[in-house]
């Protein structure tokens, strides 16, 4: 893969730039554990098969087709805010994928932007206090807007700009590049998607562990 041929790149977050994924669904498990084990090991199952779906819609489902009630908006706003509080201290801690400053440095005419199912103030709030920020010229953007708004906006302001490639490890991170007629490559280290490999072999993906793979190839 010829790198230097993109003009934007755009970078999942979890499980991409920060090691997060099994902090967060350990997050979403205490957040719920109080309805019960089946009924918390029921989200947590859902959660991961939904790699890159908001948390807002997660709790939304949590309600209407786990407990099967109606959303309840203030126990909603107390799970977002619980759930808030026991991530940040992960994702402040948690490690950062390597050869990420290094493969910026390798493109510095790109645009860079990040295009997360996380909750976007906590992304910039996070990506400040980690000196994460600066690498991001592009933007970086989250929920409440959906991952696939995200993208379709970007593309049709003309800042996202062609040929692109979005970096990911789910299967919506594939669908949504596919969706914008951008190129994709899965990163699988970090990944809680199981079924990764099948679903690569199946969509001719090219698949990377980690972003060293990508930065060593970058002349390619």
């Amino acid at each position: 893969m010829n790198i230097s041929q993109y003009k934007t790149f755009i970078f999942d977050c979890d499980g991409v730039i920060l090691d997060s994924n099994k902090l967060k669904t350990s997050a979403f498990y205490h957040c719920v554990e109080s309805y019960g084990r089946e009924t918390a090991d029921r989200f947590v199952q859902y959660h991961i098969a939904n790699g890159g779906v908001s948390r807002y819609k997660k709790f939304d489902y949590f309600f209407s087709d786990i407990l099967g009630v109606p959303v309840n908006i203030s126990e909603k706003r107390y799970l977002l805010e619980l759930y808030a509080r026991i991530v940040r201290v992960g994702l402040m801690t948690c490690d950062i994928a390597p050869s990420l400053y290094a493969l910026r440095k390798k493109t510095p005419d790109a645009v860079w932007m990040v295009a997360s199912g996380g909750d976007q103030s906590e992304l910039r709030e996070i990506f400040d206090a980690r000196n994460l920020s600066v690498l991001f010229d592009g933007g970086i953007f989250g929920s409440p807007d959906d991952k696939r708004d995200i993208v379709k906006r970007e593309v049709s302001s003309s800042a996202l700009m062609k040929p692109a490639l979005l970096i990911g490890d789910s299967q919506l991170d594939h669908k949504v590049a596919k969706a914008e007629d951008i190129d994709f490559v899965f990163v699988y280290k970090w990944s809680e998607f199981s079924q990764w490999q099948a679903y690569c072999k199946e969509n001719n993906i090219l698949c990377i562990p980690d972003l060293v793979e990508l930065n060593q190839n970058h002349s390619s």
